[in-house]
């Protein structure tokens, strides 16, 4: 009797585990992988891996020396949005937007930069509680490669430089900003010059060494405080302080067998889902021709709902894939273009031209995975950087990404999402583009799953992004020779022959035996992708 209770427990567990969806075992990967939008970010989430660090630790070095390298898309003035899944198979998310102050009271005059659109940053509280609560590192030593890019300087890129020098009037009109980002004579740093940023090197070692009180409360706090109130700015010392970096609310969905992972607000998650279980139940496969045309049409169908995701009731529907059928019949029984669905009163970021932000991906070989978008809003935020402590401030305030009260955490179309097979994540990207991150996100998805191309052909193939009544299509000489070719008269669109206005996305997939993690870097872009094996 003994023998038949021990043999049927052992029974019940084998069948217990082998219904679960287990985790990723450490042996069955073989390296670690880093994707993000500039070669010295992703040195530094190489670096953390050399060191013995995990997933977490690369993505924090990672986003650290994106705050200093490349300060036209993101820094620790900004806010943050990540999304991860741990090797023990658990997906979590941090919520770190910049959030209104206690004392706003909104203005009759709208702003899309300057001291009046200064809200409180997020991305420092946001980093160090990724690396806090899941990295293996110290904190000291995953900044180190961002302080020391900051106190040694870098190579300033041609893009970096060119996106500053499109706002450069605008940089000159702050005396912090000039300070710390411009030249005596006020133009901005040559392409391929050395930059040094002392300030932003003494700021990150405070933080390095105090942690998250270190940039909340204390002497940056107070200085942060002073400049910003002295210019008619609300920020208060209470204001930082009691700032939080949050678990962010997973939302799910469904494409091509695999389970969606996506963040709820402040993210725009749930469009992208949205978008993705519209296009799961289209009539395929589809020619270039189709493909572009019926991406186009989800897209609109989508962001129809971009206003309503605040009420739960319109989450549910956003979400429904019953929903979500029901659109695909419209747009498989449809032979022209359908109308814009854009509102006159949607925020200006919606509808602004260029793109901003910055995203990174990373993975390593114990199935530890991090998707994270960063910003500052549009190129250099607020415009507005502090004397002595080296950073530009997002937009938060002012109207241009729309209105809000006192507590609220900026809304954005950050988009950082995770696609699973069995548990298993075999698929992670996000955006750097504004309003066109999460068509950028849906296409590429589309591409890589339901086309089956490579991760790199995925992020080269062009994209589409509806403006009005008309359809963009991506039409740069790298892309031109495979691009779609589409009725004037039946659908209306016009070809774009821009580089990177379509979005940026730096991703990372598992390979087919799931034995081995590729990345890839969006090639309008100056990021890169390395991969790391141990000894």
């Amino acid at each position: 009797m003994k023998v038949c209770i021990k043999f049927s427990t052992v029974i019940l567990i084998l069948l217990f585990f082998s219904s679960c969806n287990l985790p990723f075992e450490k042996a069955n990967i073989d390296n670690s992988v880093v994707s993000s939008a500039h070669p010295l970010a992703t040195k530094s989430g190489m670096e953390m891996y050399q060191m013995g660090g995990n997933a977490f630790d690369a993505a924090v070095a990672s986003a650290f020396t994106l705050s200093v390298v490349e300060p036209s898309m993101s820094g620790i003035g900004g806010r943050l949005q990540a999304i991860f899944r741990k090797g023990n198979g658990k997906i979590g998310g941090v919520d770190a937007s910049t959030e209104v102050p206690i004392n706003y009271v909104p203005l009759k005059e709208k702003f899309s930069y300057g001291y009046e659109t200064i809200g409180i940053p997020g991305v420092v509280a946001g980093l160090i509680k990724l690396q806090k609560e899941h990295g293996l590192l110290d904190l000291y030593t995953v900044m180190g490669p961002a302080i020391n890019y900051a106190e040694n300087g870098f190579i300033i890129l041609p893009g970096e430089v060119y996106r500053q020098e499109l706002v450069q009037d605008k940089l000159q009109e702050f005396e912090g900003t000039s300070e710390n980002f411009l030249n005596t004579d006020g133009s901005v740093f040559k392409a391929n010059s050395l930059f040094i940023q002392k300030n932003l090197a003494a700021t990150l070692k405070v933080i390095s060494a105090q942690g998250h009180k270190g940039f909340y409360e204390g002497e940056i706090a107070e200085k942060i405080v002073e400049d910003i109130q002295s210019q008619g700015g609300i920020l208060t010392l209470e204001d930082l302080k009691n700032y939080k970096a949050l678990d962010a609310e997973v939302i799910e969905g469904v494409y091509k067998g695999h389970k969606v992972h996506a963040l709820y607000l402040p993210s725009f998650g749930a469009i992208t889902i949205q978008i993705l279980q519209i296009l799961d139940q289209i009539k395929t496969p589809l020619s270039e021709n189709d493909w572009a045309v019926t991406m186009g049409k989800a897209t609109r169908y989508a962001y129809e709902y971009r206003t309503a995701q605040k009420y739960k009731d319109s989450l549910k529907m956003i979400l429904s894939y019953k929903n979500a059928g029901e659109f695909a019949q419209e747009i498989n029984s449809q032979t022209q273009s359908i109308a814009s669905v854009e509102s006159s009163q949607i925020p200006e970021s919606w509808k602004a031209p260029d793109g901003h932000t910055t995203h990174l991906t990373t993975a390593d070989s114990s199935g530890n995975v991090v998707s994270l978008t960063q910003t500052v809003g549009p190129i250099m935020g607020s415009k507005v950087a502090s004397k002595g402590l080296g950073f530009i401030y997002a937009v938060t305030l002012g109207g241009y990404l729309g209105d809000y009260k006192p507590g609220d955490r900026a809304n954005s179309h950050i988009s950082p999402t995770l696609l699973t097979e069995k548990g298993n994540v075999v698929l992670a990207l996000g955006a750097a583009g504004g309003s066109r991150i999460v068509p950028a996100v849906a296409q590429v998805i589309s591409r890589y799953i339901d086309q089956g191309v490579s991760l790199e052909k995925a992020l080269m193939l062009p994209r589409v992004y509806p403006v009005g009544d008309t359809l963009w299509v991506e039409n740069h000489p790298k892309v031109s020779e495979i691009n779609a070719d589409l009725d004037p008269i039946q659908h209306p669109h016009k070809m774009i022959d821009e580089i990177a206005r379509f979005g940026r996305v730096h991703a990372i997939a598992i390979d087919s035996l799931k034995t081995y993690w590729k990345g890839a870097a969006d090639p309008d872009w100056e990021g890169t992708s390395e991969s790391f094996v141990k000894d």
